[in-house]
């Protein structure tokens, strides 16, 4: 088997309402991001307490996160695009350092 080249990349998690989506899609292809993951119904406890993940009236009432893998010249222009939006809304972000295959696919 051949070796897998591996590039680096940051991984930038996203968690908040699903009404708030379309904001940060908007974002993310504004600062030039050529994908991202969304993941649906999240459950999970953190500071307001436990959050069931189903659906309550609407994909809207719940919470997801959206995923990218992003050079690091793209992450400071998501975290101040995002950083007035997270002052009125709950939700949070995490930054991690990853290794991807197929580094074409992260390129514009």
């Amino acid at each position: 088997m051949k070796n897998l080249n591996l590039s680096l990349l940051k991984k930038v998690e996203i968690i908040l309402e699903g009404e708030h989506k379309r904001f940060v899609t908007d974002l993310l292809d504004r600062a030039g991001v050529t994908g991202y993951t969304i993941v649906n119904n999240l459950s999970g406890k953190g500071g307001h307490g436990f959050h069931e993940g189903h659906l309550m009236f609407n994909e809207d009432d719940v919470l997801i996160m959206i995923i990218a893998a992003v050079p690091e010249d793209l992450v400071d222009p998501i975290l101040e695009g995002l950083a007035p939006f997270f002052s009125e809304h709950s939700g949070v972000v995490f930054l991690s350092d990853i290794q991807v295959t197929r580094m074409v696919k992260f390129r514009v």
